[in-house]
C-alpha cells in the first residue's frame, strides 16, 4: 500500500483515504476546476503559471477557495516534500483540484461540509509518461473527429475544468476509427483547436504554426514551446488552421505537461512530412531537456521498463 498523502483542505491524509462525497458539486456538475504540474528532479516546473491559470479558473466559474496563490503554492511544495521519501527518485505529476463543495440541498449527508474543497496529490509519472515512451521516436497518428470543440460562448476551454466530456467523446470516436488514434477537435468554422489534453504545432517552410488561443486551453507547454523557439530564433505564428493546411506540414507535433512534446508522424491516416520525427521537433525537445536538466526522452524510456513491474 502507497504511503503517499494527500493535502486535503489544510490537512495531510492517506492517499488511499482521500475521498469526497458522491453529493459533491463536482460530481453532480462537473463542477471542479484543475490543474496538473509536473516536476523534473522532482521540482516542480512551471508551478506559478499553473497556478495563476488555476486561480483564472477559479476566478471563472466564482469559486472562492480560501487560500492565496501564495499560501497554494506554498502548499503545494509541503505535499511535495511530505511525499518525496514514498515516491523514491521518480519525477511526479502534482495536481490540483478545486471543487465548490457538497450540494445544500444534502448537508446532512455530507460530513466534509458544503465548503469548497482543495485536495493536492502527487503520483510517480511512471505509466503516465513510460507507456507512451515509444511516440517519442516513432510518432503519434491524429484524427479530426466528429465531435468538435465547444465554443467559449458556451463554457470557455481556457478555465481548466472537469466538465470534459466532449474531450471523452472525441477520445472514444478516434479511437472507433483506428486504435490508438489521437482525436483533434476543429472549431465551429473548421478551424483546428486542440487536442484532448493537449496543444497542436505544425511547420512549414522553417516555420511553425499553432492554433489561435481562442477556442482551446492554453497550455503552459503549448507557451513554453513558443517561447524556446523564440530562445532559437524559430518564427511561430498563431493562426487558423485547416486540416486540408496539415497536408502540407513538413512536421508536426503536440505538446502537454507530462510529455512536454512529442511528434506527430500521421495525421487522418497519411503520413505527415516524410512520416517521422522532424528535425525542428528534436531540435526543440533537445532545448527543452537542456532548460530541464533532464533528457525527457530517455527518462521516459527508463519508465517504460520499469512500469512492466511498477505499482501506484
Amino acid at each position: 500500500m502507497s504511503d503517499r498523502v494527500v493535502y486535503f483542505n489544510g490537512d495531510f491524509i492517506p492517499e488511499i483515504e482521500a475521498r469526497i462525497s458522491i453529493f459533491d458539486s463536482a460530481l453532480m456538475y462537473g463542477d471542479m476546476v484543475f490543474e496538473m504540474t509536473r516536476t523534473f528532479k522532482q521540482k516542480p516546473y512551471c508551478l506559478r503559471q499553473h497556478l495563476e491559470r488555476l486561480y483564472a479558473s477559479l476566478d471563472y466559474v466564482q469559486i472562492d477557495c480560501g487560500l492565496t496563490i501564495d499560501e497554494m503554492a506554498t502548499s503545494t511544495q509541503q505535499t511535495l516534500e511530505r511525499n518525496l521519501p514514498a515516491v523514491e527518485d521518480y519525477d511526479v505529476q502534482i495536481m490540483h483540484n478545486v471543487t465548490r463543495g457538497g450540494l445544500g440541498l444534502y448537508d446532512t449527508l455530507i460530513k466534509e461540509g458544503t465548503a469548497p474543497i482543495i485536495t493536492i496529490n502527487v503520483l510517480p509519472l511512471v505509466r503516465h509518461i513510460g507507456s507512451g515512451a515509444s511516440k517519442y521516436d516513432e510518432g503519434a497518428h491524429f484524427v479530426i473527429t466528429p465531435q468538435q470543440s465547444v465554443p467559449s460562448r458556451y463554457i470557455d476551454p481556457k478555465a481548466k475544468n472537469r466538465s470534459r466530456i466532449y474531450y471523452k467523446l472525441a477520445e472514444l470516436q478516434a479511437g472507433q476509427m483506428e486504435a490508438g488514434a489521437n482525436a483533434l477537435l476543429t472549431d465551429e468554422h473548421g478551424f483546428i483547436t486542440e487536442g484532448t489534453g493537449n496543444n497542436f504545432f505544425m511547420v512549414r517552410d522553417g516555420e511553425i504554426f499553432t492554433p489561435r488561443p481562442r477556442d482551446i486551453l492554453r497550455g503552459v507547454s503549448r507557451q513554453a514551446c513558443m517561447e524556446l523557439a523564440g530562445t532559437l530564433d524559430i518564427p511561430v505564428h498563431e493562426t487558423d488552421i485547416e486540416p486540408y493546411d496539415v497536408r502540407a506540414a513538413h512536421e508536426a507535433w503536440y505538446t502537454s505537461t507530462t510529455i512536454c512534446m512529442q511528434p506527430i508522424t500521421r495525421f487522418n491516416f497519411q503520413p505527415v512530412g516524410d512520416g517521422k520525427p522532424g528535425p525542428m521537433y528534436h531540435k526543440l525537445l533537445a532545448a527543452w531537456s537542456q532548460e530541464v536538466g533532464v533528457d525527457i526522452a530517455r527518462q521516459a524510456r527508463e519508465y517504460a521498463q520499469e512500469s512492466v513491474t511498477w505499482r501506484p
